[in-house]
């Protein structure tokens, strides 16, 4: 029964509140620990430029050659391997870092009071997940590209997305910001609550550990090796709660009076077409709920064109991860409130 006052603490003070200053937020001291590991990490695969090695054509054999080649192939085995194993290393490190002191702090406090077990459960519960803050920065991005102003728009895009924003046009603008609010349902809201629900605070914690790993060294190109054991990792733990975040802005699109069978169908459709394989599934929800086809150029399409894509669309695609939230919430407090009656 103390999870549930732990989680209804914890959502007033991300709804009064929102996000805790810089300097005390645990994922960015996540980041930063990651970060510490990643320079000791070992050097990227070693890469064959032939073009360097044309002195050797000229001057030795082709049976010389086929040797330093396959010297070559060795090598940059062996480094991808090493960069694997210690990318592994460093993320299973980093999650007993921040999940072991959250784990005996809460047995300590348990023992001391409950009160303050509710309280230190909550703001530590409250880090893992963020709404108040995703829905206001995607809110404060509208009223920018309504007025036009482009410039300040993008300056404020990297707080909700990853990617290269200082080229794009208003309306890949308005699909980035919607596609984020969907995606981050899952990531920001969904995900971490539905990992508190089966192992409590700690587990919140571990999950927001890997997402940010994955956030920070899960890509292709540099961190192609380093960053892959995250990038599996947040896959398999996303996979559940991807789907759920899905139907539960259906769900939402049926109570906010939106297409509800169009996302249905755009999601079963294009949910595949993401290169994340659970990315996709709240974002073709949400195209779906709201009549639109949200692009990455040269990365995926989701959705029909039969509305443009203009700022007045994040409103109600705000709207909708809202409802999709409360319903997550109200879910989760059935499932505290059954637990509680039958361990009673």
């Amino acid at each position: 029964m103390l999870n549930l006052f732990i989680f209804l603490l914890a959502l007033l003070i991300d709804f009064l509140f929102g996000e805790l200053p810089r300097v005390a937020h645990p994922v960015v001291w996540i980041g930063k620990v990651i970060s510490f590991w990643e320079r000791f990490a070992p050097s990227e695969p070693f890469v064959c430029f032939h073009s360097r090695q044309l002195p050797l054509v000229i001057a030795r054999s082709g049976a010389t050659n086929q040797s330093h080649s396959t010297q070559d192939r060795l090598r940059e085995k062996s480094s991808a391997r090493s960069q694997l194993v210690y990318g592994g290393a460093m993320v299973l490190l980093t999650i007993l870092i921040f999940t072991l002191p959250v784990y005996f702090l809460l047995l300590y406090v348990s023992q001391v009071s409950p009160i303050a077990y509710i309280a230190v459960g909550a703001l530590l519960l409250k880090p893992s997940f963020s709404f108040t803050e995703l829905r206001q920065t995607a809110l404060e991005i509208k009223v920018l590209l309504a007025r036009d102003n482009l410039e300040e728009a993008r300056a404020r895009m990297p707080a909700l997305v990853s990617r290269e924003t200082q080229n794009l046009g208003k309306p890949e603008l308005v699909s980035a910001t919607v596609e984020s609010v969907a995606e981050n349902t899952c990531d920001s809201i969904i995900a971490p609550l539905f990992y508190f629900l089966l192992f409590g605070v700690p587990g919140a914690v571990a999950y927001r550990v890997v997402n940010t790993s994955d956030a920070m060294i899960g890509y292709h190109g540099k961190y192609e090796y380093l960053g892959r054991f995250a990038a599996k990792l947040d896959d398999v733990l996303n996979f559940i709660p991807a789907r759920i975040s899905g139907l539960l802005l259906v769900i939402a699109a049926y109570l906010c009076r939106k297409d509800r069978k169009n996302a249905w169908r755009i999601m079963l459709r294009d949910h595949g077409k993401t290169e994340s394989p659970n990315a996709g599934w709240p974002m073709s929800a949400a195209a779906g709920a709201l009549r639109v086809r949200l692009e990455r150029v040269g990365c995926y399409s989701l959705g029909d064109t039969n509305n443009p894509l203009s700022p007045d669309l994040i409103a109600p695609g705000v709207k909708l991860a809202e409802v999709a939230t409360l319903l997550c919430v109200l879910f989760c407090l059935t499932m505290e409130v059954t637990h509680f009656v039958f361990t009673a």
